[in-house]
């Protein structure tokens, strides 16, 4: 179910809200992608991790759209050809 501009914004700045201020350039890397993600109307999966005292978690994260797809394409493409440029993921909080 594709999501309006509204809720496109409010998720983009609910994960700045909630994740902007960690640091880290590679974890503020991932808040933007993040970001790009929910913009781009990606959908919301659930991932699974573990901590550093071995306690299971989950987090959501975005996956990724056409929409994003083209958009990281675009961002990549530059003087010179499609891979002037990469786009950094960055790496969950």
């Amino acid at each position: 179910m594709s999501k309006n501009a509204e809720q496109r914004i409010a998720l983009a700045l609910a994960i700045a809200y909630d994740y902007g201020q960690v640091d880290g350039d590679h974890h503020k890397a991932w808040v933007i992608d993040q970001m790009v993600r929910a913009l781009t109307d990606c959908p919301s999966e659930v991932k699974y991790g573990t901590d550093s005292q071995g306690y299971k978690y989950s987090y959501s994260v975005q996956g990724e759209s056409e929409e994003y797809k083209h958009w990281v394409k675009t961002h990549n493409n530059g003087e010179d050809g499609p891979d002037t440029y990469s786009w950094d993921e960055g790496i969950t909080p």
